[in-house]
């Protein structure tokens, strides 16, 4: 996943931000599916963040309302 050689180069500024924010909403919404997948699958808050290397707290701030507001409950245990 290291391998940039297939990103715009950034001699390039419209083409490589372009690729930046694409990039940090395929991360964003891969990150949101593997949160779901790891609450249904019974991990908690903590779990979550030390998988994510963030707080408890933080894991929980990014993903609990997002949770709610899609209707699925914060923890599915």
């Amino acid at each position: 996943m290291d391998d940039l050689s297939q990103l715009p180069s950034p001699d390039s500024p419209a083409e490589a931000l372009a690729a930046v924010v694409a990039l940090r909403r395929l991360a964003d919404r891969l990150e949101a599916e593997a949160v779901d997948h790891a609450i249904a699958g019974g991990w908690s808050w903590q779990q979550i963040a030390d998988a994510l290397d963030i707080t408890r707290q933080g894991a929980h701030k990014r993903h609990a309302a997002r949770r709610r507001a899609a209707g699925r409950p914060e923890e599915d245990r």
